[in-house]
């Protein structure tokens, strides 16, 4: 797992989609996240705004699990994380 600041200078591709799950508890930033991954093209990035500490683990987990790729954790400045997985599939 990666943590870095908000605004990554160096992320090399931009979200193509961004789940807004602030304020929600896991697993349902995952289950938004399950839902809304295929509808992105291959190999595009999906941001998930999360700020319920179990989606911090739990996302990248996920990602193992479903042969996607967990590219980093973002802090997000007032609280939680923008969490990116690459769609491989």
């Amino acid at each position: 797992m990666t943590s870095s600041q908000a605004n990554p200078a160096g992320s090399a591709q931009s979200p193509a989609l961004t789940i807004d799950a602030l304020g929600k508890k896991c697993p349902i930033p995952i289950i938004m996240l399950a839902e809304q991954i295929n509808h992105v093209p291959l190999n595009a990035i999906v941001a998930v705004l999360a700020d319920d500490p179990a989606a911090f683990t739990d996302i990248p987990a996920w990602c193992r699990l479903k042969s996607h790729h967990h590219v980093a954790s973002y802090e997000l400045p007032e609280r939680g994380w923008s969490i990116h997985v690459r769609r491989n599939y």
